[in-house]
C-alpha cells in the first residue's frame, strides 16, 4: 500500500536537510520487498510502541513495522505554475503524492539567505498556495471549456459536472484550496478524476532553531503558522531539520536519551511519519508467531478478505475466515492460551471490518 507524502517548500526552508534525515532513517530493502525506490524517495518505518510489546511476548526471530513514503520535490519558486525555474516538475511529482508535507522556515540565520530576503513564514506559506491555486485553476477552466459543450448538448451527468467544476473555479480564483471546500459526494467523485493539487491534505512542519524546538510555544514564528494551520484544520508540527538529520544516525536507545534530556517525547520526523500515516487514513493490524512479527497498513473500513489480500492474494480469493483477537487484550491476558481461555479470542467472517491493534491470523483456502 504505497500512499506517499510530497515536502514542499521554497528555497532554504529546511526541506531538504529534513529529506536527508528521512533517508538516513530509510528501511533496509529487504524490509520493503517488490519495489525499487527512486533517489527522490524514502521509505520510513512507521512507529508503533505496540509492535515493541508484541516483541517481549512473541520473541519473534524478525519484526518488520510498516511503512510510509515521502518524495522529496523540488523546490519552488514564485511563477512555478507558469513554468518558471523548476515549476512544471514540482507541479507533476506534487501531483503524484496523496498529501503535502509543506515545510515552513521559522528560524533566522544570516548565513542562510532566504530567497525574498527575510523570514516570513505566512508570505512564504501563501506563495506555495497561489501557485498551486493557479495551476489548478488551469486545469479547472481546461476542463470546463470541455464539459460546457456537453452540457448544452445534455449530455448525461454533464450538467452537474459543470456545476461542480464552477464552484471550484470560484473558489481557486478567490485563493481558496479545494480542500477548505464543504464539498458532496458528487463533487468528491469529480475531483478524483482531475489530481488537484490544492484538494490534497497538508501537514504545516515548522521549521524551528535548535534553542527554539524544545519549547516551540516560545517561537512567534511557530505561534503565526499554528494558528494559520488551526484555521484551516490541518495540523502543524514543530521541529529542527537539523537536529534531526543528526538524529537519524543515532540507535533508537541513543535517540531516545538524547530526546529525554530535551523533554522531547518524540522526534519531529517521528511526529510527521504519524500524522501523515493518519491523515490518508491508515491504521495497523499484526500478524505475529516465532518466524516474524508484522505490521500491515490498511485503508480505515477495509473488511477481513481484502485486509488478507494485502499479505498476498490468494489470501483473499480463498478467504475462509479470520481468527482476531485485540492488541490491548493480549496485553491484558499476556498469552494467546489465556485470551482463549477467557473467550477473547473472536472468529471473524468476510463482512468483518477491521480495527486498528487487531491480532489476526486468517484462514484460506485455494
Amino acid at each position: 500500500m504505497a500512499l506517499t507524502a510530497g515536502i514542499v517548500g521554497l528555497p532554504n526552508v529546511g526541506k531538504s536537510t529534513l529529506f536527508n534525515a528521512i533517508t538516513n532513517s530509510q528501511v533496509p530493502a529487504e524490509n520493503y520487498p517488490f519495489a525499487t525506490i527512486n533517489p527522490n524517495v524514502g521509505v520510513v518505518e512507521v512507529p508503533d510502541e505496540r509492535m515493541d510489546h508484541l516483541v517481549e511476548i512473541f520473541h519473534p526471530k524478525k519484526v518488520i513495522y510498516t511503512t510510509f513514503e515521502f518524495t522529496d520535490i523540488a523546490g519552488l519558486v514564485k511563477g512555478a505554475s507558469k513554468g518558471e525555474g523548476l515549476g512544471n516538475q514540482f507541479l507533476a511529482n506534487i501531483r503524484q503524492t496523496d498529501a503535502i508535507i509543506h515545510v515552513v522556515r521559522c528560524f533566522d540565520d544570516p548565513n542562510i539567505e532566504h530567497v525574498e530576503g527575510s523570514v516570513d513564514p505566512i508570505r512564504d506559506i501563501e506563495e506555495i498556495n497561489v501557485e498551486l491555486c493557479l495551476a489548478d485553476l488551469e486545469t479547472v477552466e481546461n476542463r470546463i471549456s470541455k464539459v460546457a459543450r456537453k452540457a448544452q448538448t445534455k449530455e448525461k451527468g454533464a450538467a452537474e459536472e459543470y456545476e461542480a467544476l464552477k464552484k471550484f473555479k470560484a473558489a481557486l480564483e478567490a485563493g481558496t484550496p479545494i480542500r477548505l471546500l464543504e464539498l458532496s459526494d458528487s463533487d468528491q467523485d469529480y475531483l478524483k478524476n482531475y489530481s488537484l493539487l490544492t484538494a490534497k491534505p497538508v501537514i504545516y512542519v515548522a521549521n524551528l532553531s535548535e534553542d527554539d524546538v524544545a519549547d516551540p510555544s516560545g517561537c512567534a514564528y511557530y505561534g503565526l503558522v499554528k494558528d494559520y494551520a488551526a484555521k484551516e484544520n490541518s495540523e502543524c508540527i514543530a521541529i529542527c531539520a537539523r537536529m534531526e538529520e543528526e538524529l537519524s544516525g543515532m540507535s533508537k536507545d541513543e535517540k531516545k536519551e538524547f530526546l529525554a534530556e530535551l523533554g522531547v517525547p518524540a522526534s519531529g520526523l517521528d511526529q510527521i511519519i504519524t500524522a501523515a500515516y493518519h491523515l490518508l487514513g491508515l491504521r495497523t493490524f499484526f500478524t505475529v508467531g516465532e518466524p516474524e512479527n508484522r505490521a500491515w497498513a490498511f485503508h480505515e473500513g477495509m473488511k477481513a478478505p481484502q485486509c488478507a489480500g494485502l499479505i498476498h492474494t490468494d489470501f483473499e480469493k480463498g478467504f475462509i475466515k479470520a481468527e482476531v483477537y485485540s492488541y490491548e487484550d493480549i496485553i491484558t491476558y499476556g498469552s494467546e492460551a489465556a485470551l482463549k481461555e477467557h473467550g477473547k479470542l473472536r472468529i471473524e467472517g468476510k463482512d468483518y471490518v477491521m480495527q486498528d491493534g487487531d491480532i489476526v491470523f486468517f484462514r484460506f483456502n485455494v
